[in-house]
């Protein structure tokens, strides 16, 4: 129930997000410029990371979050490669293509993330894991028409939406295999803020203080981005953790699958986003690859290189 409530909660922004970027979720008459990808991606590990930190330390003092120095540069590595540039693509896709594409592509990650460990030879490639590559493969064919079953296909409308999805995806397969090593040895939490500390540096240097003043974001925006980081990340977080508390980690990662449906779901909703048959049946052949990938193996539960999103 709570790693559903959470997959809701991260449905909901995606949802918001392509709500902002489309103007039909306006903020402000005032503002000068619409918010974009980049600054919704450093608002929300800033102010999330603004919030967390203080709590942590208050609660369980300094001792809590600190790591040597050489798990703090893997964090430090995790948070850009992982965190920020995922996310940064994500919404990347979200603006030019709309929510279906962004996340269907953005969550063949398990796929990537297979057949790195089946190269690796740290898994043997069975018949289940081949059925749920061919499903994901052809699942992203149908979601962005790349068969072209009609004129303006997905691909020649934006194509640059799509490939900032795709290496949304490959981010977030770094993400899951780097960040199962370091949470083999500290808790979630403690990673968290490791990982959204890099991430708010490295946008303080890509997008720095002053560049960001001289878009003039009205008060409403800034309210919004505050509002989006809290139910995005500490919001979702809280309750996927709490979830694990009565979960085994794989079924808490299938059962968070639940967030590409909610999103396609809001957005067709909320935001008329309509779906054609091909690519619902194109998201149910992915769904049903992440399942599958998903599924207890050769492996344990605890040697899963799969872990939380954060979308």
């Amino acid at each position: 129930m709570f790693i559903a409530a959470a997959a809701f909660l991260w449905g909901v922004s995606a949802a918001l997000g392509r709500a902002v970027f489309t103007g039909k979720l306006p903020l402000s008459r005032a503002a000068l410029r619409p918010i974009d990808p980049l600054i919704l991606s450093q608002t929300r590990t800033s102010f999330s990371l603004l919030v967390l930190l203080p709590i942590l330390v208050a609660t369980h003092g300094w001792q809590r979050i600190r790591l040597p120095v050489r798990d703090l540069a893997y964090c430090f590595l995790l948070g850009t490669l992982g965190v920020a540039v995922s996310n940064y693509f994500y919404y990347v896709a979200i603006q030019r293509t709309n929510v279906a594409t962004a996340i269907i592509v953005q969550y063949t990650a398990p796929v990537w993330v297979l057949l790195y460990v089946v190269a690796r030879g740290q898994q043997k490639l069975a018949p289940q894991k081949v059925a749920a590559v061919a499903l994901a493969v052809a699942g992203i064919a149908l979601v962005i028409d790349l068969l072209g079953s009609r004129s303006s296909s997905a691909v020649r409308l934006d194509a640059y939406g799509l490939i900032a999805a795709l290496l949304a995806s490959f981010s977030f397969a770094f993400y899951n295999v780097a960040g199962h090593r370091i949470l083999a040895r500290y808790d979630r939490w403690r990673v968290l803020v490791w990982t959204l500390s890099a991430a708010a540096i490295f946008w303080l240097i890509v997008n720095p203080p002053w560049k960001i003043a001289s878009a003039h974001y009205a008060p409403a925006q800034w309210l919004f981005l505050f509002v989006f980081s809290m139910i995005s990340v500490l919001g979702a977080f809280s309750l996927y953790f709490l979830g694990l508390q009565h979960l085994e980690p794989t079924r808490a990662i299938i059962v968070s699958c639940l967030e590409p449906v909610f999103s396609i779901l809001l957005a067709a909703f909320l935001l008329g986003e309509a779906l054609r048959p091909i690519q619902t049946l194109g998201i149910v052949f992915v769904l049903a690859a992440i399942v599958i990938v998903q599924r207890p193996g050769p492996i344990s539960a605890e040697e899963s290189l799969v872990v939380d999103p954060i979308e």
